[in-house]
């Protein structure tokens, strides 16, 4: 039965998992398969729960089932070690199974068009929704393509590690985290002024001074014109008022330092196809998400599954465009507090933390004399580094100076 070899590919593996599980239709399988129903929705509890884990075992799931379903009684535990067994012995036909998946998410995606169409064309919904399911099929489309990765030692140490992506202007991220390369995806976090702001404008104005091509930074919080005030600041290193006191000077040194390839997008209620649409235009050089949490067109039963699509959709735009810098916020308990962990993150369960190749906090003191240090704590980081690159410190802390009326972070030492 097809549908017990779905199943074993998502046991077995996540990227199916990721690339096709949205698209599978629960409500047809518990009316239809009421016993494999329960073992779906074990998979998704599962990643979602582990969200650095790439696949788990028959056995594995045996486990997440009973520890889900205590109360299971002998003759139903019988039946699912049957069931698994039979799983487990499904013999994967990679080339069908995949058919028949692609060809199901295509039916569903289409099949949803077709029904907000209709919707559109009697006035129950807008045109923008039809445009979010465009940009759907984009993606897929863009998905289908045939990406084979080359085999080549010398070619993959050369792209992944020698040779250098974007480098940071704080020394010790290049120490620490290394260079940003196409298919990073990552976030930072913090309290409400901390100086996000700041710290994006200090190291942005610094990789558009490394690149040819533009970066994207999507904005849908702060001014956009004071936040260009901010990079025209961090890029010259000055104060308001020496920006000020000479306009035409300070806007060509600026134009020399980034070659004036910052592209500030300034809407208060962005969607992701309005995104998509600027990556497309621009073929960026870095995406940055600020803040990702607030980006419209992504829609699910619970917040946190909406928060895991949001997510994914970022990492996906890092795979086809460029790196991708998200920013969002820290929740209550991060109040204060220097050193953040993944813990702080805001209302996201485990659904943000999984996709993310690099997590940085950063935290804040209340304490006498801490107002210009900010205390930055790597939380994850999956990211390959350069040849400068220290080990040591690839989950490491460091205090560092918020110089606000330059609008830069500055290395302690």
């Amino acid at each position: 039965m097809i549908e017990h070899a779905i199943l074993k590919l998502f046991i077995i593996s996540r990227e199916y998992y990721n690339k096709y599980y949205s698209f599978i239709n629960i409500k047809y399988i518990k009316d239809n398969y009421k016993d494999i129903y329960k073992l779906f929705l074990c998979v998704d509890k599962f990643y979602t729960d582990n969200p650095d884990i790439q696949c788990f075992s028959i056995e594995g799931m045996e486990a997440t089932m009973l520890s889900q379903y205590p109360m299971m009684k002998n003759a139903e535990r019988l039946l699912l070690s049957s069931l698994l067994a039979k799983i487990s012995d499904v013999t994967l036909d990679f080339s069908n199974v995949y058919d028949y998946l692609t060809t199901h998410r295509n039916r569903a995606i289409a099949g949803e068009l077709a029904i907000v169409a209709l919707d559109v064309s009697e006035g129950r919904k807008s045109l923008a929704a039809i445009d979010d399911i465009l940009a759907k099929l984009e993606t897929v489309k863009a998905n289908q393509e045939s990406a084979y990765v080359t085999s080549d030692l010398f070619e993959l140490y050369d792209s992944q590690s020698h040779h250098a992506g974007l480098r940071w202007r704080l020394k010790w991220l290049n120490q620490s985290l290394g260079s940003l390369r196409k298919g990073d995806f990552g976030f930072l976090f913090a309290r409400p002024e901390t100086g996000k702001t700041t710290f994006l404008a200090s190291e942005i104005t610094h990789f558009a001074s490394q690149t040819d091509r533009p970066i994207l930074w999507c904005n849908n919080e702060e001014g956009g014109k004071k936040v260009m005030l901010r990079c025209y600041q961090a890029a010259l290193g000055v104060t308001t008022k020496e920006l000020f006191d000479d306009l035409q000077t300070n806007k060509e040194k600026y134009t020399e330092i980034t070659h004036d390839n910052i592209r500030l997008y300034d809407e208060a209620a962005m969607t992701r196809h309005t995104i998509e649409q600027r990556c497309k235009e621009l073929q960026p050089s870095l995406i940055v998400l600020d803040q990702i949490d607030k980006i419209k067109g992504f829609v699910a039963d619970r917040y946190d599954l909406q928060m895991k699509a949001i997510y994914q959709w970022a990492r996906e735009l890092a795979k086809t465009y460029c790196p991708v810098i998200a920013v969002c916020q820290a929740g209550g308990t991060a109040d204060g507090k220097k050193w953040l962990t993944m813990n702080d993150v805001d209302s996201s369960h485990t659904a943000k933390q999984g996709e993310a190749d690099f997590i940085l906090g950063i935290g804040k003191s209340f304490e006498e004399g801490m107002q210009g240090i900010r205390f930055i704590n790597i939380s994850k980081n999956k990211l390959i580094g350069d040849d400068d690159t220290l080990p040591d410190l690839r989950h490491g802390k460091a205090e560092v100076v918020i110089n606000a009326d330059i609008a830069r972070y500055e290395d302690l030492v």
